[in-house]
């Protein structure tokens, strides 16, 4: 798909970290841009600072999710572009001994929920909407639009304390494939992304000893990612064609350890 001022985009988790990189990469073409995030004095200034739209929304809530597209959609037009990068996780094992009175606890059953809520239903709640969507549009160069989601590494590679985490990321690896053979009829695309260590706001937030021997385990560059190479990962997503239903580590060739 061609980058310019004739695509709009729509971006989930667009305000901080890889979602914002992929915003303002988006909008260094001239992509009309919409950020969908939970925090609007930073979605507000970058929405300001690459001429695009904030909405506020909360991607596990259908009536904030319809509202958001609406908003969208009346100031930029039907998307032919729909990342999703909203997302997050917790850190439980499955199993964990309480050291007061030596009881040992199951992992919480709705925090478990939540992850996957947030992660697997808020990526294809967002997906089957945009792509309803994009379905009544014209095909331009024979494709009528492009989805790119976010998984990670731990999909593959879950640490311990990431049950939760990487069963929601690899359910959204598991769904990209289908998801590419249903929309398949109607001219979309659809590809995810799986990023490793990425210097996002959460990992900058990490002592600088943790983030130095997390550095050191990527066996080449030897640095955490810069959400800028995931921006350009997402540009070429868009950009080739022939891809398609696929699911990509973006990585620095890491494989994460047990902990």
């Amino acid at each position: 798909m061609k980058l310019d001022s004739s695509v709009s985009a729509i971006i989930t988790g667009g305000a901080s970290g890889l979602g914002e990189a992929t915003a303002r990469a988006l909008a260094k073409h001239e992509v009309r841009v919409a950020i969908f995030d939970m925090n609007a004095a930073l979605g507000t200034g970058l929405a300001a600072a690459i001429n695009g739209v904030f909405c506020q929304v909360d991607v596990t809530d259908e009536v904030s999710v319809n509202a958001a597209f609406a908003k969208a959609r009346s100031v930029q037009g039907q998307e032919r572009i729909m990342i999703n990068c909203a997302g997050g996780g917790i850190a439980a094992k499955t199993v964990r001994k309480d050291r007061n009175t030596g009881v040992f606890e199951a992992h919480e059953i709705n925090a478990f929920a939540g992850v996957l809520t947030l992660n697997v239903m808020g990526t294809f709640r967002c997906t089957a909407k945009s792509a309803a969507g994009m379905a009544g549009l014209e095909p331009v160069d024979g494709e009528r639009g492009v989805i790119v989601n976010t998984a990670s590494v731990a999909a593959q590679d879950g640490q311990i304390g990431q049950a939760a985490y990487a069963a929601a990321k690899a359910a959204i690896v598991g769904m990209t494939l289908p998801i590419a053979r249903d929309l398949s009829s109607e001219a979309i695309r659809i590809n995810t992304i799986m990023p490793g260590v990425f210097a996002t706001p959460p990992m900058m937030a990490l002592p600088e000893d943790m983030r130095g021997r997390l550095s050191a385990s990527v066996p080449f560059p030897k640095r955490l990612g810069d959400p800028e190479e995931f921006g350009s990962m997402v540009l070429e997503v868009i950009r080739n064609r022939y891809l398609n239903g696929e699911s990509i580590r973006l990585d620095g060739a890491i494989r994460m350890p047990p902990r």
